[in-house]
């Protein structure tokens, strides 16, 4: 059986790297080939070149300042034209970027049978995170096999009327981040960023990230002025990697260049994002996918979004959400700097994203449904 994995960008790539190691160590039954857009290019090269993949097809699509149309088009045409060379039985895409919702398509105008790795998350808002929402919901609406990572995932399908052929699985990043340590160990730590030279590790890191849409502009200033307060306290040093986007990267260097217990540095690739993370006391973010690594190495969260697709992380108790709000940010940060029965509450709670088996768990079930 023939299955093509389609990805384009860092957070893609991650998620799908233990998934390529799977097919190719277990399973030779299978012909496995791999397409990446370059929807992300350096940061997807990094991932790449960690993990040892090389790509069957390399669309090279990405531009400066693309529009999600321009980008939709190229997609399009670049992975209709892999499909009618590779011509696979099965097309595997991840998540809900641009690539992963173009891929589900074109494989779907094919007669190709798709499946949705990290299937079935919702926020329930069609602007919150732009344009992910909307890809996921066109995506399950394609897509023979939905692996969803959690209970509340599957229950969202189940909502829509989304029944056949749904797997609660887990989700990768974990097994990515497991993975991730193990190849760590066996590498010296000098070979990671050169920017974590000026970090000082002997006091209570806070790992900060930023980088959607809905945060520019107004939220992304309060989440500063949060920061700036946080960083009074001497024993704590906040380590931000800045997005390159214009949108993030200036008003972040004008509002916290010059401020005491703050290092701005630049964008960090996958591996060295895990060891700041393992070295991390907490983590401030509005990422996807750091909601899902954080707890696997006991890191608790304070998500700086409105609304979270990801949940589970709050129910479990492993995140808490507290938007672009000022007063939270610098309340729960003090908690959990503050309170150890309260950290300790947060770290050890179980992840509810995973175990590190869901690879194991998605190339079985597309096994079993090949025959």
């Amino acid at each position: 059986m023939k299955v093509l994995l389609i990805f384009g960008t860092r957070p893609e790539a991650i998620k799908m790297a233990p998934l390529v190691s799977m097919f190719k160590e277990n399973n030779p039954s299978f012909e496995l080939k791999v397409c990446v857009t370059g929807q992300h290019r350096e940061m997807l090269d990094q991932v790449l070149d960690f993990f040892s993949i090389d790509p069957d097809f390399d669309l090279a699509l990405m531009k400066d300042n693309q529009t999600l149309s321009d980008l939709s088009s190229r997609l399009m045409i670049g992975i209709t034209e892999v499909l009618k060379d590779f011509k696979p039985d099965f097309s595997i895409v991840q998540g809900d970027t641009t690539t992963a919702m173009i891929g589900a398509l074109a494989s779907f105008y094919e007669n190709i049978r798709v499946c949705h790795l990290e299937a079935g998350l919702r926020s329930g808002n069609k602007l919150s995170p732009f344009p992910e929402e909307v890809n996921r919901l066109l995506i399950s609406n394609i897509a023979d096999f939905h692996f969803v990572p959690t209970q509340s995932s599957y229950d969202n399908l189940l909502r829509e009327g989304i029944t056949k052929n749904v797997y609660i699985v887990g989700n990768t990043v974990v097994d990515a981040v497991f993975k991730t340590v193990k190849i760590l160990e066996t590498k010296n730590t000098d070979e990671l960023s050169d920017d974590f030279k000026q970090i000082d590790f002997s006091k209570r890191i806070i790992l900060v990230t930023g980088h959607r849409r809905e945060s520019f502009g107004e939220p992304l200033k309060n989440i500063c002025e949060a920061l700036k307060v946080i960083a009074e306290d001497d024993q704590n040093e906040i380590v931000y990697p800045v997005h390159l986007n214009p949108n993030v990267k200036n008003d972040v260097e004008s509002s916290l260049g010059n401020v005491k217990n703050i290092k701005l540095i630049s964008p960090i690739d996958y591996p060295s994002m895990i060891w700041l993370m393992s070295k991390s006391y907490i983590v401030i973010t509005d990422s996807g996918g750091i909601q899902e690594e954080a707890p696997s190495l006991g890191k608790p969260v304070l998500v700086t979004r409105e609304v979270t697709e990801r949940i589970e992380g709050i129910e479990a108790g492993t995140a808490i959400l507290v938007g672009s709000d000022k007063e939270k940010i610098i309340n729960y940060s003090n908690r959990l700097l503050n309170d150890k029965d309260f950290y300790m509450q947060m770290s050890k709670t179980l992840n509810p994203y995973g175990d590190g088996t869901t690879s194991e768990k998605v190339v079985k079930i597309i096994e079993k449904n090949s025959k």
